[in-house]
């Protein structure tokens, strides 16, 4: 006679096996989604450094078109907290998916935009004011696509791998910076330096039309997150029992993670000071620090080369962070990101000024690597601070606040520092955001194996 165990083996495998071939599925169009998707604002990073200056602003100094081109680089920052807000409100009322549709339509159809974009040669000051329009477009859709992504995947996840399933969205950080200088190494390559300043420079921008078609396959195949499906029957079956007492009108997810939550989201954001001031340093600013002529007068190609090789040491370094933070905690790994973060801030340029390939990719790989120690288990961790019923504008605030004071004028302040002071001010910047986020990070619970359903 078989067993009941016998009977529900094979049916408990078949399920196992589903779920986890829906959960690669997950992932992997979490990681083409947002590599797309960071991708477009990483190559409009790159541009400000080596095109924008003299395509946007050549009316300007070298030094002023460059501060007034990283200017409008700061704009997507702006914009990517009223994004996370806008998104977030969507999210945690109609889903995780359907929102994470939406922005990445937004930003393939804004950075495909800023590839038709007319220069100041031929519009004047117009082409600086598009170009700052559809950048704060930008960073509306990254504000919205991050909290989409990482809840798409972490609401899914086993309890045990959320850490490792949420390094995949986290992943498109860095793939979209392999993405984006590869990009334009590719173009540079091809052509000659008269068309890439003319008109090549803005094939990157026009490929990002790719990304309306992964939303649709997001729409067509993946399914909405169980957290969220729970959710929404938890409500339904509310607004039943209650339909014959008076109605009372739902708070905005917004605004009620903010009362609930003011403390977390603002630590939050502190947490992210680090990895924001210092990865845009890393992408951004030492492009335009490497090759100034009054330097070490590194290629364009030779910069964007060791940026792309220690963005792709950097992507294995968040998973096994996140698989470590999966088994021993996320808060440990976290700090200790922080504290080489700083402390590589003193190694970075000298040695850059060393003017040597290898230990220019050697100064980028050691501080990339350290942000991965942070970036990689940090969807798991914003995900299980908040209650599902704000988890997606809870966590998109954190994060986008943490964007805006951190990353926004990064690469500007960086910029001012070196050209009035010293190139040792900005290691010191460095090193004092890095100080901020491991204060921050003490000061937040453990998180590790929260339970997701859980009202807090």
């Amino acid at each position: 006679m078989t067993s009941s165990a016998d009977t529900n083996t094979p049916n408990q495998g078949r399920d196992e096996a589903h779920q986890q071939s829906n959960m690669r599925k997950v992932a992997m169009a979490a990681l083409a989604g947002t590599s797309i998707e960071w991708y477009d604002f990483f190559l409009y990073g790159s541009a400000a450094a080596l095109v924008f200056p003299t395509a946007f602003f050549p009316e300007s100094t070298p030094t002023m078109a460059l501060i007034l081109s990283f200017g409008t680089f700061a704009f997507g920052f702006i914009a990517r907290p009223i994004g996370g807000i806008l998104f977030g409100h969507f999210g945690d009322r109609i889903g995780r998916k359907r929102t994470l549709v939406l922005a990445l339509v937004v930003m393939g159809i804004a950075s495909t935009m800023v590839g038709l974009l007319p220069t100041y040669a031929t519009i004047g000051i117009a082409a600086p004011i598009l170009l700052t329009v559809l950048r704060f477009t930008q960073g509306l859709a990254i504000g919205g696509q991050w909290g989409g992504a990482m809840l798409l995947v972490t609401e899914s996840a086993p309890a045990d791998k959320r850490g490792y399933y949420g390094a995949y969205a986290q992943a498109g950080a860095p793939a979209g910076v392999i993405l984006a200088n590869l990009a334009f190494i590719a173009i540079s390559a091809s052509v000659s330096e008269e068309f890439f300043m003319n008109w090549g420079w803005r094939i990157p921008f026009l490929a990002s039309v790719l990304l309306i078609g992964i939303s649709m396959y997001i729409q067509l195949h993946l399914e909405e997150t169980d957290a969220f499906k729970e959710l929404e029957t938890a409500k339904n079956q509310k607004h039943a029992e209650a339909t014959n007492a008076a109605s009372v009108p739902e708070r905005s997810p917004v605004l009620e993670a903010l009362r609930r939550y003011p403390k977390t989201i603002g630590l939050a954001a502190g947490a992210f000071l680090s990895i924001q001031v210092c990865f845009y340093i890393l992408i951004a600013f030492i492009l335009s620090y490497g090759s100034d002529p009054n330097g070490a007068a590194i290629s364009r190609d030779t910069m964007l080369m060791a940026v792309l090789i220690a963005s792709a040491l950097q992507i294995p370094t968040q998973f096994m962070a996140a698989s470590y933070s999966d088994r021993n905690g996320r808060k440990g790994i976290f700090m200790a990101g922080a504290i080489l973060s700083g402390l590589w801030a003193f190694a970075l340029f000298p040695l850059i000024d060393t003017a040597s390939f290898w230990l220019i990719v050697l100064g980028v790989t050691g501080g990339l690597m350290s942000l991965g120690m942070m970036y990689g288990p940090q969807a798991a961790l914003y995900t299980e601070l908040f209650s599902t019923e704000v988890r997606y504008s809870g966590a998109s605030l954190g994060y986008q606040l943490g964007a805006i004071v951190g990353g926004a004028f990064a690469p500007t302040i960086a910029t001012i520092l070196w050209t009035q002071y010293s190139i040792v001010w900005v290691s010191v910047y460095m090193a004092f955001a890095s100080i901020a986020s491991l204060i921050c990070i003490m000061m937040l619970t453990e998180t590790s194996g929260t339970n997701l359903q859980e009202v807090k």
